[in-house]
């Protein structure tokens, strides 16, 4: 079961990127009726015979020169294949279907005048799961990008579902579709506006979001392991830093690390600790305070008309605008700053790598090999890591200022949106591979820790958890194999479920701790050892979430609130939200910039919940009950769906059960062992 987005009035990044994981998305009748009043005024346009630029004049450079009745049908279509440029590696299916939620949005707003019939075959590609085929590179903007997912619409071009890929042609014949004639505009406003780099920075707000949760995680777990001294995260030092995000992260890895008997061997050992250690709340708070000015950009973005031109007025007097709405220049300036901001992250993460390595400064073997020697564990995962923090260091250049000059001096000044938010996935690609291979180290390392010290509460449960799945690393196999299985587990919505795992009494382990002599080399835990929980869907430990100072078992929240005091009043959406609770979306309120709450943890419900409804908010406004969507949203690709029944990818949508908060009236319960492990 999926959470279903209905477009009503303007969707919210979260809302976008549940669409692009393959939530089901429709239009209200309110956004219809929208969509057809703006096409009027198009048509009216077009009668009257009023000048308006891409309706009945050329583009860029020709904006001056008018175009005949007669020839609008071939002005548009033409526009579409003359901008289908993009060369290279297509994006992925989660980045096309992001961009294309993001462009239906646009369209929805009711300034751009397509016809019904185009969103229509937008909605159907997205239902049917026929996603065109995208180069992902070749665009200083916008234009390219939206030119091959227009191709789809008029029937051209290349379509996916899964690992099957089919020309457009192909695909619409087997359902007795025919590619759709463009109309008056029409091709100009598949092309335009900025849906591209809104769709993908909504996209990469989520994998940020979800790697900002880990990285405070993976960071305890190694600020653990090298004994650090928890007075860097005394509450009165870091209220003094006058930020809320700061406070809240140092919070968080007091409850993370709150029963740990490894630190409190070590407590007063050192007056401070380097700079990877004791820095991690300003680093991480940093990082999660530019994250929320992104999302609050973002959702601006989907709010904003980004059309050239937009139409206004009446069918008596319609009128076309044509200015500069769709200069991405914030949401690129704001995918850059995002894209630092992950940047630094993974460059601590890689210098606690560096230290959980080496024995100068870690108190264990030397690269964490278990055979020191003849093993040489985890000595060239460290190469990774620095390759890939250089690589970042590379990406983190703004693309926002590399300028350029296009279409004979008319496009004159480039903001680059769309490059800045594609580097910014691959920043986020390396800081996921960087960031897991810090994890691996860290449970590495509690099994090479000297002595019998228990590991705190919370940590000792994503230790296991990942013990589960994976084994500890000897030198018998290629590592590479375990950094793409973690990175695997930091990418899922949900992780580690701390429910099962922990005690009722705070800083007590459920299970006896691990029992290690000093003198012998320790033995990764045995198999029959208790486990988290396993889902069934995904054989991944669940996460639970809480507040930074409740017990022990608040730890791993699924969504940690970030800078609280900043978030605007907002009124609720979605009235229930069955799975998953990773793409609950929130309201826009008027005023301040809105900081979007993260996601609650949902409530258990039973099998016969009906699926939730997530609407969209509108600015000051709470969207009403959503009306039904009328006929005129039928899926027009419905009947390609048939065609290789068997040939498409297992659904996106299909993803572990929401987190479920245990009842302190209820008995704690043991854990599951699983059936299988890795």
């Amino acid at each position: 079961m999926s959470t279903s987005v209905i477009l009503d009035q303007p969707l919210s990044w979260r809302q976008v990127a549940a669409v692009a994981e393959g939530a089901p998305f429709s239009l209200s009748a309110r956004a219809e009726s929208r969509i057809r009043g703006a096409r009027l005024l198009v048509e009216s346009i077009v009668a009257k015979g009023i000048r308006a630029y891409g309706v009945n004049t050329g583009v860029g450079a020709l904006c001056d020169v008018i175009v005949e009745p007669s020839q609008l049908r071939h002005l548009s279509r033409n526009i579409v294949m003359s901008h289908a440029v993009g060369v290279g590696a297509p994006l992925s299916y989660c980045e096309v279907r992001a961009i294309m939620a993001a462009a239906i949005n646009n369209f929805a707003h009711g300034y751009s005048g397509v016809r019904l019939d185009v969103v229509d075959r937008l909605m159907g590609h997205l239902r049917n799961d026929w996603i065109p085929e995208v180069p992902a590179a070749g665009s200083v903007g916008y234009l390219s990008h939206m030119a091959h997912v227009a191709l789809a619409v008029i029937g051209e071009g290349y379509v996916q579902r899964g690992t099957e890929r089919r020309s457009t042609r192909e695909v619409l014949k087997a359902a007795d579709i025919e590619g759709l004639v463009l109309e008056a505009k029409e091709g100009l406003s598949l092309v335009n506006g900025t849906p591209c780099v809104t769709g993908l920075t909504a996209l990469a707000l989520l994998r940020a979001e979800r790697l900002l949760n880990w990285a405070d995680v993976i960071a305890a777990m190694s600020f653990e392991n090298l004994r650090g001294q928890s007075s860097a995260f005394d509450a009165e030092s870091l209220r003094l830093r006058a930020s809320p995000a700061v406070s809240e992260i140092g919070e968080r890895l007091q409850a993370l690390l709150d029963g740990s008997g490894i630190l409190a061997a070590s407590a007063g050992r050192r007056t401070q600790d380097a700079l990877s250690l004791r820095a991690i709340p300003h680093v991480h708070g940093a990082a999660r305070e530019v994250f929320a000015m992104t999302a609050a950009v973002v959702d601006t973005e989907l709010r904003a008309i980004t059309d050239n031109p937009v139409v206004v007025g009446t069918e008596d007097e319609p009128r076309s605008l044509s200015q500069a709405n769709a200069v991405g220049a914030a949401i690129g300036l704001s995918a850059d700053a995002l894209g630092v901001a992950i940047a630094e992250l993974a460059a601590m993460s890689e210098r606690r790598l560096d230290r959980l390595v080496n024995p100068l400064v870690s108190g264990l073997p030397a690269f964490l090999a278990s055979d020191s020697g003849a093993g040489s564990g985890f000595m060239i995962a460290q190469y990774t890591a620095a390759s890939l923090v250089a690589d970042n260091r590379r990406l983190a250049a703004p693309a926002s200022l590399d300028g350029g000059v296009t279409s004979g001096l008319q496009e004159d000044h480039l903001c680059h949106a769309t490059p800045a938010a594609l580097k910014l996935l691959k920043i986020l690609d390396n800081a996921e591979f960087i960031l897991s291979i810090e994890l691996l180290a860290a449970i590495q390392a509690y099994d090479l820790q000297p002595g019998q010290l228990a590991r705190a509460p919370n940590t000792d449960i994503v230790y296991r958890a990942l013990r589960g799945r994976i084994p500890h690393y000897r030198d018998e196999r290629p590592l590479a194999r375990d950094i793409e299985r973690v990175r695997e587990i930091i990418r899922e919505p949900t992780a580690v479920d701390f429910e099962s795992e922990v005690d009722e009494e705070p800083g007590r382990q459920s299970a006896p701790p691990r029992q290690v002599r000093p003198e012998t080399r320790p033995e990764v835990p045995p198999r029959a050892a208790p486990t988290p929980r396993v889902d069934p869907v995904d054989g991944g430990a669940r996460a639970l979430a809480a507040e930074p100072a409740a017990r022990a078992e608040t730890v791993f929240a699924a969504a940690p609130a970030v800078m609280a005091d900043r978030v605007a009043e907002s009124e609720t959406v979605s009235a229930a939200v069955a799975e998953p609770a990773d793409v609950v979306a929130e309201p826009i309120s008027a005023g301040e910039p809105t900081v979007l709450a993260q996601p609650a943890v949902v409530a258990e419900r039973g099998a016969e919940s009906d699926p939730a409804v997530v609407e969209a908010s509108t600015v000051g406004e709470a969207a009403g009950p959503s009306e039904p969507a009328s006929a005129a949203t039928a899926d027009v690709v419905e009947g390609a769906a048939e065609v290789e029944a068997d040939g498409g990818a297992k659904s996106p949508s299909a993803r572990p059960r929401a987190p479920r908060r245990r009842s302190k009236s209820k008995a704690p319960r043991k854990a599951a062992t699983p059936a299988t492990q890795s």
